[in-house]
Order: C-alpha cells, then sequence, then structure tokens
C-alpha cells in the first residue's frame, strides 16, 4: 500500500451564505457543493459562485453527464442542473448516506456511520453490490477505473483508493490534522475536489501520478 501526504494545490471559499460543504461534483465547467439547503455551483478557474439552486442538499452530490443527483436525507434526488428542477426520486440505501458519485451506469453511494459504499441502481434505488470500508467513508469519486473514497473521523482524514472488488486499500493520502474531507470529486486529470465540512472551503488534492 502506498501512503504519503495529501497535497493541497488549492483552496475556495468560504462562499457567502454556505457555511458548509458537504457533496461535491464537477460538471467540466463548474464545480458543485451541497450546503445544507442549496446546491451550489463555482468557476473552478476564478473562484466565483456562478448559481445555487434551492434543494435540500445535506450529503453528497454526483453528476452523470446530463444530470445533477443529490442525496437529501433519506432520498436521492435528480436534478437538472439548468432549470433546478427535480425530474426524479429514488429511496436512497439506509444507515448514514454521505458520498455519492456516477460511474458505470450507475450510482455509489458512500455511508459513515455503515462504513461502506453501496453501488446503486439509479432508476429504482435498488443496491446492487456492497464494498466494505474499516473507516466512515464521506466521499467516493472514480477515475480511470479507480474507485477512491474520503474518511473523516475525528481529527483524522484521507483519500483513499480502494479495490473496487475487494475494498482492500491500496493507496492513502493523508490530510493534516484538523481539514477532513467531507465530498470528493476527480476532475478528470490529476486532481481532487475535497469538501472541507464546516471550514466552509472547497479544495483541490493533488491525484497522485503512477
Amino acid at each position: 500500500m502506498r501512503r504519503s501526504k495529501a497535497e493541497i494545490l488549492r483552496e475556495y471559499g468560504p462562499f457567502p451564505g454556505a457555511d458548509q460543504v458537504a457533496g461535491v461534483t464537477f460538471d467540466g465547467r463548474r464545480v458543485w457543493f451541497a450546503s445544507g439547503d442549496k446546491l451550489n455551483a463555482f468557476d473552478p478557474a476564478s473562484g466565483e459562485t456562478l448559481r445555487s439552486i434551492d434543494v435540500a442538499a445535506h450529503a453528497g452530490t454526483a453528476f452523470d453527464g446530463k444530470h445533477l443527483f443529490q442525496i437529501a436525507e433519506d432520498r436521492i434526488l435528480k436534478i437538472d442542473p439548468e432549470t433546478g428542477r427535480v425530474l426524479a426520486t429514488i429511496p436512497a440505501p439506509e444507515d448514514g448516506n454521505s458520498g455519492l458519485a456516477w460511474a458505470e451506469g450507475a450510482l455509489w453511494v458512500g455511508q459513515h456511520r455503515g462504513r461502506r459504499i453501496h453501488q446503486v441502481d439509479p432508476e429504482t434505488g435498488k443496491i446492487l453490490r456492497t464494498i466494505e470500508s474499516n473507516r466512515m467513508v464521506t466521499g467516493v469519486t472514480w477515475i480511470d477505473g479507480e474507485l477512491w473514497h474520503a474518511t473523516w473521523e475525528g481529527d483524522e482524514s484521507e483519500v483513499r483508493r480502494v479495490d473496487s472488488d475487494t475494498g482492500e486499500v491500496l493507496e492513502r493520502l493523508e490530510m493534516p490534522p484538523g481539514m477532513g474531507v467531507s465530498g470528493l470529486e476527480s476532475d478528470g486529470g490529476d486532481q481532487f475536489f475535497c469538501g472541507g465540512g464546516a471550514s466552509g472551503k472547497v479544495r483541490v488534492v493533488r491525484r497522485p501520478r503512477r
């Protein structure tokens, strides 16, 4: 297993009217983050807030190339990012959902209390398979066929690459003490966008090269 200190490249925020950052996703142009009662989008080049959508946004956020998906307590909302309309709702898995990602035609739901990641049918909410973790899962993302997730317990937080079949930890990026990761998304390249919880910030962490 590879282990290294997380290299933080940039910080955004805190943002006006958003005192927390939960889920984070990237639509190729805008970074979106959940802040409790709304979804917010900002420009990653300038850091400027571009818009917000009034919708319950308590945890993980994902983008499938066309729609946003947002965990809202016991539901997952499918949202049109241009109009802000909720197009569909599916039940979310039970047991403390936190992270959310889109990959392979499915949603991937990270759970903090349950310490696992579920692959979920985006039409029905049915759990297709489960990957166990030994830590609270607070964010999930896929990049180049690799599954990464964030953990945050007490003062310690990491971004981990895990085997998507067994859950074995393959690589660990350790965040500085007191700097937690509440949401995780790849930019499609060599960077991760990391939600910073009650700090109200989004941080950029370098994805290690191999």
